[in-house]
């Protein structure tokens, strides 16, 4: 019975574990096209010195 439990909590673990990556990888997805859009939204402004982010 105890075995049965710990399989039970290890395959609740490993589905929210992978909910979890699978989130995150559509938030970095959507933060690599905001920074694309911004990145070259800044650079057609024609000014080399201008950046949209502080580094």
């Amino acid at each position: 019975m105890v075995v049965l439990l710990l399989v039970l909590l290890l395959i609740l673990l490993l589905f929210g574990a992978g909910f979890a990556v699978h989130l995150l990888w559509w938030i970095a997805l959507a933060v690599l096209i905001l920074w694309l859009v911004g990145f070259f939204a800044r650079g057609a402004s024609g000014s080399g010195r201008s950046r949209w982010y502080r580094w």
